[in-house]
């Protein structure tokens, strides 16, 4: 296969999501070292930039090379001790994730579940706070398994409670939904370069405030990952520009260029944008019969989770998507295997052509099976951005 051979796709699933044009031509840039003057001052402003949209004034906020589970794992080698207690949030694959990733680091954890679909219950995770002192909590912002969005704001209240760092999974959220680390007290946080930044993945934007920075430095023991040890990466990204790995040059290119584009659109706009298309999708999504597990008030802008009918072949339509329409959307996770479609508006791709191409197509498919669909999908969109003031 040769790679010029592939056919553009467009990707309206859980991740990655459509690369902007202008970061492609980034990444095609000519290689330079990881050490020039020119390549330092990109990483300052890189850093600048990935400040602005975390909402931070964070000096240690840098992008870690690796996927958003790299990030996670920085966050929580870099936190975590032998023997610490975690506290962690859990609806989702990610949250379990992130009690598989602190057990590891050998943490105790405590785990406060929530039914996958659901947000989770905060009254349970302050009681779980108030029992017993904690290292961490740690919760995942937007639940990419599931489409939960969760709100922010009492969560510094509740890890007050247990004298603990909070600790926040920002992969589905950056670039598409507010973030805003200072104004909400978060210690540590990580995301992905995929997802609302539309950058190719293989990068990790993370940030750690003063206080997380003053637990790193008072450690007892070295941090387990050499590669993920940010006392060591953080002297490249700082003043010092102590060598420590070859950077991924030209996907940091592609990064400044993609939170370029991000500021450019103002995160304001850039979130209404996302919140607009989202309400025209599950209008659309509403019309053709289809429901939407996730409560209105804690979904997820830039990710929709779609029951698949009981009489539907989920992983057929995505197929026929993918091979008649060139469209990705995704499958369900964990115990929603089989049973729901993970729909993304992300970035350049949450645009009203895409919200309509995917309506149509899904519709054809779903037909095809025999499903009958009581109203019109894309009048509806179009009827959601009218009211919601255009597309």
């Amino acid at each position: 296969m040769e790679v010029s051979s592939l056919p553009h796709r467009t990707l309206m699933g859980p991740g990655p999501s459509d690369v902007d044009p202008r970061v492609l031509r980034a990444l095609a840039q000519p290689t330079i070292g990881h050490l020039d003057p020119l390549f330092l001052q990109l990483m300052d402003e890189l850093r600048e930039m990935l400040q602005h949209v975390f909402g931070t004034k964070n000096s240690t906020t840098l992008a870690v090379s690796g996927t958003g589970s790299a990030g996670m794992e920085t966050c929580l080698v870099n936190l975590i001790e032998p023997g610490d207690r975690v506290l962690v949030g859990v609806n989702g694959v990610f949250g379990t994730r992130m009690c598989e990733v602190a057990r590891r680091c050998g943490a105790e954890v405590t785990a406060v579940d929530a039914p996958w679909g659901q947000a989770l219950d905060y009254d349970a995770l302050r009681a779980a706070a108030k029992a017993g002192s904690f290292k961490l909590l740690g919760v995942v912002h937007a639940e990419t398994s599931t489409g939960v969005l969760h709100d922010l704001a009492p969560l510094r209240a509740i890890a007050d409670e247990a004298s603990a760092l909070l600790f926040v999974d920002c992969v589905t959220s950056l670039g598409g939904v507010a973030v805003d680390l200072d104004a909400h007290g978060i210690d540590a946080a990580y995301s992905g370069t995929q997802k609302c930044l539309s950058c190719p993945p293989g990068l990790s934007p993370v940030s750690f405030s003063p206080r997380a920075v003053d637990v790193m430095q008072r450690r007892k023991t070295k941090v387990q990952s050499w590669y993920l040890d940010v006392s060591l990466v953080g002297q490249y990204w700082g003043k010092e520009r102590v060598y420590h790995h070859t950077a991924p040059i030209n996907m940091l290119y592609g990064l400044h260029e993609a939170l370029r584009i991000v500021l450019e659109e103002g995160l304001p706009a850039r979130f209404e944008r996302h919140r607009r298309h989202s309400a025209a999708l599950a209008a659309g999504l509403t019309a053709l019969g289809l429901e939407l597990p996730v409560e209105s008030g804690a979904r997820l802008p830039p990710l929709t989770l779609v029951a698949a009918p009981p009489n539907v072949d989920e992983a057929r339509v995505r197929r026929e998507l993918l091979s008649e329409h060139n469209l990705e959307i995704g499958g369900g996770l964990g115990s929603l295997a089989g049973k729901a479609w993970r729909i993304g508006l992300m970035g350049s791709g949450c645009t009203e052509a895409n919200v309509i191409q995917c309506l149509n197509a899904l519709s054809a498919m779903l037909a095809r099976q025999g499903w009958s669909t009581p109203g019109d999908p894309t009048d509806a969109a179009r009827a959601s951005l009218r009211e919601s003031g255009g597309a």
